[in-house]
């Protein structure tokens, strides 16, 4: 491949700009200097994210914090497990999430995930006795089985929380993700659907959840009143609950509301090309994009897929290819320290042996595919690991 054609690799990299709408806000709000959520009148910026979020989803509460580790913290800490809990969680996330588990004095518990990067059904029924809390991660938006999840934990009468990062706007059977188990956690992190940078949101319909990680959250004193309702809640655990000081503030608010607008399309468009780039590597006979379950409509801002046939020495082989083509291949399992493998997280101390997560997550490759892509520059992804992987296999010389 010649110089000239990689240098037309689209960059999947950057996010789309921020709305003209927050320039205003970001300029009134930095002449005001009143950048704490708790200092600014009543209608600041996060309490304004907090109402419009809820409406979007659905829900009847909201709570913006730092990031959507803080949410998960905040949601195990709101459920009042007792110190040394048991949470199940899928072996294929974020190292974020396992770490979420023990800041919050709990014990993390490991799933097998399969190829299709999704619960093994049979080792989550088998490993929930015991268990005193379900964390389902919807890892790069792949949504588990959640009617057969939330009937398993609902019959042990076990709690169950969404990791949500990847799934703002997913549809499960007509549901919401984030709004099928006790409390949904989404990011807003730089390279999430909706870009602050770094922040965090929680939802649920549970006043005496909610009112818990409010305070939890660092809504200090009576700092509770510009939250959403609920006095009789927060006057129950006022000083009963540490603070964790885990607020967001207002500069990021200002950032994300006008992005909330801009949700649907983003999912249409990221569905879209997603579909259009696995529509060409399920072609090929050495990629496989593991399809949709039944009843799932996913809002992908990246492209999963499985290499097949290939030797280690191919695969290592194959990411160099696309690379040259453009085109940077992330294999989870064999890149160097990847915090989604879990092998990495020695923290954890001595890991369980998850023959079937560890096989998947060896030739599991990950590639960014932003909604505002167009639709040749998803062509050019789809040529450049098509050929990355021909090239591999001896189907056609090196360019």
């Amino acid at each position: 491949m010649t110089q000239a054609s990689n240098e037309r690799a689209p960059n999947v990299y950057d996010a789309e700009p921020i709305p003209e709408a927050a320039r205003a806000e970001i300029d009134r709000l930095l002449q005001s200097g009143d950048l704490f959520r708790y200092t600014a009148p009543e209608g600041a910026p996060v309490a304004l994210l907090e109402r419009e979020f809820a409406e979007l989803m659905g829900s009847t509460y909201a709570l913006a914090v730092s990031s959507c580790s803080a949410a998960l913290f905040l949601s195990l800490k709101a459920l009042d497990l007792p110190r040394g809990a048991r949470v199940l969680i899928p072996a294929f996330t974020f190292a974020a999430v396992p770490s979420a588990v023990v800041h919050a004095d709990c014990e993390p518990v490991l799933c097998e995930v399969g190829e299709n990067y999704r619960l093994d059904l049979a080792d989550f029924e088998a490993k929930l006795p015991g268990v005193d809390c379900v964390l389902i991660s919807h890892m790069r938006g792949h949504t588990s089985d959640m009617d057969a999840i939330m009937a398993l934990a609902d019959a042990a009468g076990i709690p169950v929380l969404e990791d949500a990062a990847h799934s703002l706007g997913t549809v499960w059977h007509g549901r919401k993700i984030g709004t099928i188990g006790k409390i949904g956690c989404f990011s807003f992190q730089s390279y999430k659907l909706v870009n602050a940078g770094e922040g965090g949101i929680l939802i649920t319909d549970d006043p005496e959840l909610v009112a818990r990680a409010v305070i939890m959250s660092g809504a200090y004193e009576h700092a509770w009143k510009k939250n959403m309702g609920l006095e009789a809640h927060y006057k129950r655990w006022q000083n009963k609950l540490p603070l964790y000081n885990m607020r967001m503030q207002n500069l990021s608010a200002a950032v994300i509301r006008p992005q909330l607008a801009e949700v649907a399309r983003r999912v249409r468009d990221g569905r879209a090309g997603h579909d259009r780039v696995a529509a060409s590597l399920n072609m090929s006979p050495w990629l496989d994009v593991p399809p949709p379950l039944p009843g799932e409509l996913r809002a992908p801002d990246s492209i999963q897929f499985n290499l097949v046939g290939l030797s280690d020495a191919e695969v290592r082989d194959f990411a160099e290819a696309s690379a040259a083509r453009g085109v940077k291949v992330q294999v989870f399992g064999m890149s160097e320290d990847n915090a989604r493998a879990f092998w990495n997280w020695q923290f954890l101390g001595d890991l369980p042996e998850l023959p079937r997560t560890r096989a998947m997550l060896m030739r599991a490759c990950d590639v960014r595919l932003p909604a505002r892509l167009t639709d040749a520059e998803l062509d050019y992804v789809s040529a450049a690991l098509v050929g990355a992987a021909s090239q591999v296999k001896g189907a056609i010389a090196a360019e």
